[in-house]
């Protein structure tokens, strides 16, 4: 992978990790559906996550505390539903990245 493929490569993930945060996941779970629906290594992820998070200490101190919060009020919301309803955002985000990547690619 050239530089210039790399750099949109991880610019790409770090979309999709924008998207998960969006949809108020958990860097676990932004990591397994990033793995299963976008075949992005877990590690990649979580690597990318991290300098997102040394460059945005705030926001995700605040990001974790609003998700602990609606955590503990949502406990009645069923678990799987709030699964499926991730996922398929994550699947059509996913298809939405990589059509623009190709199209980029095609310029």
């Amino acid at each position: 992978m050239g530089s210039d493929s790399s750099a949109k490569y991880i610019h790409m993930v770090q979309h999709l990790i924008e998207e998960c945060i969006v949809f108020n996941m958990s860097k676990e779970e932004c990591m397994e559906a990033l793995s299963k629906h976008a075949n992005i290594q877990p590690v990649i992820t979580s690597t990318v996550w991290k300098e997102l998070e040394k460059e945005n200490k705030e926001f995700f101190e605040a990001y974790r505390k609003r998700r602990e919060e609606k955590s503990s009020a949502s406990a009645s919301t069923s678990s799987s539903e709030t699964a499926t309803n991730q996922g398929q955002g994550i699947e059509e985000i996913i298809l939405l990245a990589a059509s623009r990547m190709n199209d980029d690619d095609d310029e």
